[in-house]
């Protein structure tokens, strides 16, 4: 079972075990993430370790950069984002504030004061990571940590890197199918079910109108094939993002059609899953094309399969 430790400096760390420890931010915990976990659970059988991580709640760009909300959005929402380091075998999972005062810390100091209370024998980073108030690398951490260091290649798909970049990037784009692939697994949002203009219910397609729970980044504007789970079920589904053009809408809606499914469930908490895109949002002529339109999408949701 995996802790989760909440500390605010290095004195507040009472690490027991000795360590293997994995660090970076790791926002996504995607397939580039992954083989450092994979690397570090080889270590930790091999040596009798335990894995920890040391990581942040939020991305340490917010410390330097000039806020923009983006800053504050996750791919992953933080409880699935734990979940997953679980997954991966992580045993301890330290999470801090990336501040100032963190940002100003030598790197030597890193060392010898985070790494000593970590209990750590062995080191793994990705090939880009950088430490300490004048950002050294791994090479550093390697001349001056007393155990080894073990530093992962980048890894790529379609002669690309994998990266937190290039995620948010596919979502941004609506490639939600793509998206998957890099994570290696489905990328979600959650949501509560609120009350909206109930007009699918007049055409024959029922709603659900979700607002979002999460700091999370949204898929493209379009409509979706989706799962989505409810109280533990998972339903085919197709999903709209965006505004209700043919209505003359203004605002962001979250709509989905939830196939086989019946009933009030207003309040409850609904996470979609993000399959793939079926098509852009258009403004229709009028209700029967609208409708006929749906009737095509709600086939291909249908029928779609990995």
């Amino acid at each position: 079972m995996m802790k989760i430790i909440e500390i605010d400096s290095y004195q507040a760390i009472e690490q027991e075990e000795a360590t293997v420890l994995v660090l970076g931010y790791f926002d996504a915990l995607h397939r580039g993430h992954k083989v450092l976990f994979d690397k570090a659970r080889e270590i930790a059988k091999r040596d009798q370790l335990k894995i920890a991580v040391l990581t942040f709640f939020e991305s340490p760009k917010l410390a330097f950069a000039r806020f923009e909300p983006d800053l504050l959005k996750h791919i992953t929402y933080p409880e699935k984002r734990y979940a997953k380091f679980a997954d991966y075998g992580v045993d301890y999972l330290y999470l801090t504030n990336f501040t100032t005062a963190f940002s100003q810390i030598s790197s030597d100091d890193f060392i010898k004061d985070y790494l000593g209370q970590l209990k750590a024998k062995a080191v793994v980073v990705g090939f880009d990571y950088k430490f300490g108030h004048n950002r050294t690398d791994a090479d550093y951490l390697a001349r001056n940590f007393s155990g080894p260091v073990y530093t992962v290649a980048e890894v790529s798909q379609d002669g690309q890197k994998i990266s937190s970049t290039r995620i948010r990037h596919l979502i941004a784009q609506g490639d939600v199918a793509k998206v998957n692939q890099l994570l290696g697994y489905e990328f979600s949002t959650r949501g509560i079910v609120v009350h909206g203009d109930a007009r699918g219910r007049t055409i024959g397609f029922p709603t659900a109108n979700l607002a979002t729970l999460d700091r999370t980044f949204l898929p493209a504007d379009g409509v979706y094939v989706t799962d989505v789970l409810l109280k533990g079920q998972r339903y085919r589904a197709m999903t709209s993002i965006g505004k209700n053009v043919t209505f003359g809408g203004t605002e962001l809606r979250l709509e989905a059609n939830i196939f086989d499914f019946s009933g009030d469930i207003y309040g409850e908490e609904l996470e979609i899953i993000w399959l793939n895109k079926i098509r852009e949002m258009v403004k229709f002529n009028g209700i029967d094309d609208l409708i006929d339109q749906l009737h095509q999408d709600q086939k291909i949701a249908k029928e779609w399969t990995l």
